[in-house]
């Protein structure tokens, strides 16, 4: 009996098998599926079980949970065709007859009025009526939203976007990472539902704040309407719909959407969740 991580091959997955190994779970235990095998090559020469899965292909879903005991369901990057995605997964879980499913939601689920979110609301109606014990696992952002933009945004002197003065609780991928190996490796989990987001919210303004400080060079927050942040976007190459709903987010973040308060992911990792300020020096420290 194994633990399956889907979307192994992709960032916070391949977190999650490392925070697994870290926990001395067996290598031999964990199943580290996906896509891009060729991504997570290394995994297997360190004994994890690793193999191929499509969230969008039944078949090879069913044969890479084959022998699952848990699966950690990482939502799928696809937007507009995850709800199908997910249930295809559940519905191969519930076959196996696997004792847990953990997903990755959104924080705030079930009262958040994002656009985003719509697709995780849906995944969390399949898995209460599908009669498979799962846990909720709602991850805020990822500090890494931000982090990984520092070299444009050093460029630009700016950060844009429709925030207002929201604040939001961001955390590392490793942190929601670390979250989700010490959910699949305790019991009693099967009905449980965290919210998952950083000790310390902040605004976009202390976002540039945070950067002009680590980069020794002035960064401001320019607050946009809605449709003129969309525009700008899509003038980047964003597609239109992505920046429809990446606007919607921001719109989310000014209404309190992504603020979480339960402090349940400092006590699932032990420890206090990494700081803005961390993330921001770490990036800057090789931007």
């Amino acid at each position: 009996m194994s633990i399956v991580i889907t979307g192994a091959t992709g960032q916070l997955g391949r977190h999650v098998v490392e925070a697994l190994l870290e926990r001395n779970v067996p290598a031999g235990e964990i199943v580290a599926a996906g896509r891009s095998v060729e991504k997570i090559a290394d995994l297997a020469g360190r004994g994890v079980q690793v193999r191929t899965m499509d969230y969008s292909d039944a078949a090879s879903v069913a044969e890479a949970l084959k022998g699952a005991r848990k699966v950690l369901l990482i939502s799928g990057s696809e937007v507009g065709q995850r709800v199908e995605q997910h249930r295809t997964v559940i519905e191969a879980a519930k076959a196996e007859g696997v004792e847990l499913v953990a997903y990755t939601s959104i924080a705030n689920a079930d009262t958040t009025g994002m656009k985003l979110a719509a697709e995780h609301q849906a995944t969390e109606a399949i898995l209460q009526e599908s009669g498979v014990p799962f846990v909720l696992l709602r991850n805020g952002w990822y500090l890494e939203n931000y982090t990984d933009q520092l070299p444009g945004t050093l460029a630009q002197g700016a950060i844009a976007g429709s925030a207002g003065e929201g604040r939001v609780s961001a955390a590392s991928r490793a942190d929601y990472a670390n979250a989700a190996a010490a959910v699949l490796v305790a019991n009693d989990q099967a009905g449980r539902i965290y919210e998952l987001g950083g000790d310390e919210p902040f605004t976009m303004a202390e976002l540039a704040a945070e950067i002009s400080a680590a980069a020794g060079t002035h960064v401001s927050y320019q607050d946009l309407p809605p449709q003129e942040y969309a525009g700008m976007l899509t003038g980047f190459g964003v597609p239109e719909a992505f920046a429809e709903i990446l606007a919607d987010s921001d719109l989310g973040i000014a209404r309190g959407d992504l603020l979480v308060s339960s402090g349940d992911l400092r006590k699932l990792i032990g420890r206090p969740a990494t700081s803005l300020a961390e993330a921001v020096r770490s990036a800057a420290a090789t931007a």
